[in-house]
């Protein structure tokens, strides 16, 4: 499943019933479904409070939520994220790297693309470091942490 940088719900829709259109694929499992959203209710209990409230109504960490949580509705193999920090205040990024983490330690493999480095590093177990299309340093967070010149990567050194 993928999660893209822009936060496509549908606003006029509640929450619950973007969180559906996830499903879609799993639309004759009502049990796994049923299952699969007590699990997420429980990892985002903001979305259960909000369950009934039209989604274009949400902060915008709520539909950062709703969109992955959607995503996870299709019960994927791989989930990628692509800018799951972007624009949101320093609060609702922690809460959704936490939340990156526990998707982790679930099992699920995931893909993240993210220029907030730090909190990128801090949820990776393998890194790849791009500029301007290419490749510049690859290996374990902690290797990429320690031997990397970032600042020089990103600011054209």
């Amino acid at each position: 499943a993928t999660v893209p940088e822009t936060r496509d719900v549908f606003p006029d829709l509640t929450v619950a019933e973007n969180l559906m259109f996830g499903a879609f694929i799993h639309r004759r499992d009502q049990a796994g479904n049923r299952d699969n959203l007590e699990k997420l209710n429980t990892l985002f209990p903001r979305l259960a409070e909000r369950s009934k409230q039209a989604a274009g109504t949400l902060s915008g960490g709520e539909q950062q939520m709703l969109v992955i949580a959607r995503a996870l509705m299709a019960r994927p193999r791989v989930l990628l994220l692509d800018e799951p920090s972007l624009g949101l205040a320093p609060a609702i990024v922690e809460r959704i790297f936490e939340m990156i983490e526990t998707l982790k330690k679930s099992g699920l493999t995931i893909l993240l693309v993210e220029q907030n480095v730090n909190q990128a590093l801090a949820v990776a177990d393998r890194a790849f470091v791009m500029r301007l299309g290419a490749i510049v340093a690859s290996g374990t967070a902690e290797e990429i942490r320690s031997t990397s010149d970032l600042s020089g990567h990103y600011l054209g050194g």
